[in-house]
This record gives C-alpha cells, sequence and structure tokens, in this order.
C-alpha cells in the first residue's frame, strides 16, 4: 500500500501583508506546549489523572462492525454506551472519545475497559511524543500526532492515543475535527478490510491515515518555501520576509522532531513477538514504516532546502548592499578630487601684500576674467574623465 495521494493538499498560505507580532506568532503553540509541561507539578504520583486547562468536553462516538454488520452512533450518556457494549461481545467496536474535560468519565474508561493509571496519564497529558506500550500480555497502547500546516504559517498537532483489546479500539484526541474522516468512510462502504480483520487493523488503519497526512503538510510546507523562494527572486527582501523564513525553518524542526518518533514507534511495534502482533499485520506497518522514512527524507530535504533559502536571502541582501556600496563609492571618487581642487581655491592667501606689492604667485586665476569658468571646465573635464574611467572597468554597468 503507498501513501493515499487522494488526500487534499491545503493550499500554501499567501504572502499577505502582516505585523512583526503576526510573524513570529507561529511558534506560539510550541511555546505553550513547552510551558504547559513546566507547568505540570513535579513529583505527583505517577498515574495521577489531571484534566489540562482548556480541554473541550468530551463527545462519545461508538462504530461498532463486523463483516456483515455496520452501526454508528454518538451517544450523550456514558452508561448507555456501555451498555450497548456489554450486550454485543460479538461484535468489534471503535469508541472514539473527543475532548477530555470529564475526570469522572476518564476514570470509568479506565476502569470498564482496563486502561493503565500512566496511559491514562499520558492521554490527558496530550503532548506525549509518538510511542507504543504493550500492557495485559497483548493490549497495546499507542501515541501518535497528527499534523496540519494552517494559514498562520505554523504546523498544527493533535495528539491522537489508541488502546488496543481483544474486540475493540478506544481512541482519544482533544478536538472535535481530525483527519481520521477516511478511515470512517471505509468503514461505512462495507467493503474495507477493516471489518473482516481484528481490531488490531483499525489501529494500523488509522495510524496509516495520520502518516499519510504527513504528505500533505509537507507539500505545503513545500509549495511555501518556493512562495519565499520566488519572493527573494522578484521581491525586495526585508525584515518581515526572514521571519517568516525563520518561522518556517522552526516548523519543519518541529516536523522532524513529530515524525522521527513516530518511525521510532513502528520499528518497535515490528520487532514485537507473534503472540502480541501476528505477521500477517506486521506486514502493514512495515508499509507504515516505509511512510514514516519517506516523510523523514522529506523532512530532511525541506530543511536543507530552507537553509539554502536563507543562505539566498542573506546572499541577496549582501549583492544589494555592494550595490548601494558601489554606488556610494562612484560618487565619492567624483567628488574627491572637486573637493581637492574647490579646497585648493579656497585657501585665503591674500595676492597683496601688507606693503602694496602684489604677490604674482598666490593664485593669479583669482583676478583673471576667465578664472572662474576655466576652473568650472577644469571640474567637469574631471568628472567626464572620471566617469569614462568607470564604464571602461565596469563599474557603471552589471558586467
Amino acid at each position: 500500500m503507498t501513501a493515499d495521494t487522494s488526500l487534499p493538499l491545503p493550499p500554501a498560505p499567501e504572502l499577505a501583508p502582516e505585523t512583526d507580532s503576526e510573524a513570529i506568532a507561529g511558534g506560539i503553540s510550541d511555546r505553550a506546549a513547552t510551558q504547559q509541561a513546566r507547568e505540570q507539578q513535579v513529583g505527583q504520583r505517577p498515574g495521577t489523572l489531571t484534566i489540562r486547562e482548556g480541554s473541550l468536553k468530551p463527545r462519545l462516538f461508538l462504530i461498532s462492525y463486523s463483516d456483515s454488520f455496520f452501526a454508528e452512533r454518538e451517544y450523550d450518556s456514558y452508561d448507555e454506551l456501555l451498555a450497548y457494549f456489554q450486550a454485543n461481545p460479538q461484535l468489534k467496536h471503535w469508541l472514539d472519545v473527543r475532548g477530555y474535560n470529564d475526570l469522572d468519565l476518564m476514570q470509568r474508561l479506565m476502569r470498564d475497559f482496563g486502561i493503565h493509571a500512566l496511559h491514562m496519564e499520558d492521554v490527558l497529558g496530550d503532548y506525549q511524543r509518538a510511542k507504543v506500550d504493550v500492557f495485559d500480555e497483548n493490549r497495546l497502547f499507542l501515541v501518535s500526532r497528527m499534523t496540519d500546516f494552517t494559514s498562520s504559517l505554523e504546523i498544527d498537532d493533535d495528539q491522537l492515543s489508541l488502546v488496543t483489546g481483544s474486540n475493540f479500539v478506544i481512541s482519544f484526541q482533544d478536538d472535535y475535527d481530525d483527519c481520521l474522516d477516511s478511515v470512517r468512510n471505509r468503514l461505512r462502504s462495507g467493503f474495507s478490510m477493516i471489518r473482516h480483520r481484528p481490531p488490531l487493523y483499525l489501529a494500523y488503519a488509522l495510524t496509516d491515515v495520520v502518516l499519510d497526512h504527513y504528505y500533505p503538510t509537507m507539500a505545503a510546507i513545500g509549495d511555501y518555501i518556493e512562495v519565499l523562494e520566488d519572493r527573494i527572486f522578484n521581491g525586495r527582501p526585508n525584515r518581515r520576509l526572514l521571519s517568516r523564513i525563520l518561522q518556517i525553518k522552526k516548523d519543519i524542526v518541529r516536523f522532524r522532531r513529530l515524525v522521527y518518533p513516530e518511525r521510532e514507534k513502528i520499528a518497535e511495534i515490528l520487532r514485537m513477538p507473534e503472540q502480541v502482533i501476528s505477521e500477517e499485520t506486521k506486514v502493514y506497518f512495515k508499509d507504515c514504516y516505509d511512510h514514516a522514512i519517506q516523510a523523514m527524507d522529506l523532512a530532511e530535504s525541506y530543511r536543507e532546502s530552507i537553509s539554502s533559502l536563507m543562505d539566498l536571502y542573506l546572499s541577496d541582501q549582501s549583492n544589494r548592499m555592494n550595490e548601494v556600496m558601489k554606488v556610494l563609492t562612484i560618487i565619492s571618487s567624483i567628488f574627491i578630487p572637486l573637493s581637492f581642487v574647490v579646497g585648493l581655491y579656497g585657501m585665503n592667501f591674500q595676492r597683496e601684500n601688507p606693503d602694496g606689492t602684489i604677490n604674482h604667485l598666490n593664485m593669479p586665476e583669482l583676478y583673471t576674467p576667465w578664472g572662474y569658468p576655466a576652473l568650472l571646465g577644469l571640474l567637469a573635464v574631471i568628472v567626464a574623465g572620471q566617469l569614462i574611467y568607470f564604464y571602461r572597468k565596469g563599474w557603471l554597468t552589471n558586467r
């Protein structure tokens, strides 16, 4: 299976006018995540569940399916959902939890579905690196990072946490919108292999979709790099453009930090024993591994491209500065001899001595009828001679 090329490519953001504060706003989410990690209580008991401020109210979606059955519903009552789940053990279930702002509900989910407290703590932390853990011998806890390149010139990433069981997969995310609609549509169609395979295959499909959506993100970044490159060549680079180059460089570095753990996670899955993941399922995860490698290669390629773009910007600025210095040097070179001549004739040597005699060596040109026009002519000849010399040297042209 190759990457899904039918995924929509987000348009590259336009280089619209913006203020300096708007130009650097793209890094706020990353700094906020770092600040969030700093604000966590140090030394608290492992497995302590804490609801992050600003989390959304939970919405519960349940998709139940088998080879010949499909049902999909959003539940307002967790008790009703749990009753339906327990009454249909023969079906496979995908419980999609969107939003965390209900500590009691999170604790009940942890208890009813046998989720480890440390894993639920990672779910509610909402800023974990991609990873996989095995618990209860053959159950998996997986974390992935969903990405999108927004119009505000930043990579928006959300955590997707998966818990697998014998007949269910639970997904946790702190947003109502996600990139998983393609999996839902495949389940609805009735022709997908997901409905004929064990729940772990659904976990693979969700992981694969997350990886597939790295490509539109990188494609949007690549398009935006081309826009910046065109602006450097065709426009007049300024500090605002430099701030945008630095911001996209930070986004690429951040994207690489997201993809690298994803690759390591899938590599760890491939090393798991067969009683945890069958060889048949590992074949599909190998395809995910290939996608992660390709995303890493793209990230490295774009990182080199943005470094080259920075060098291009600095080189263009240096060339512009050299042009300015060349013009100023030519102007200075023209006026230096003129200043010398004018300064020479500005010396106040008296032609008439105190005794009334005439000193014929003290600037006799000052008293000749054509002295002033002759001096102006001399200055014009000097300027013309310099311009001819500069032109022959190629200093007045681009050659």
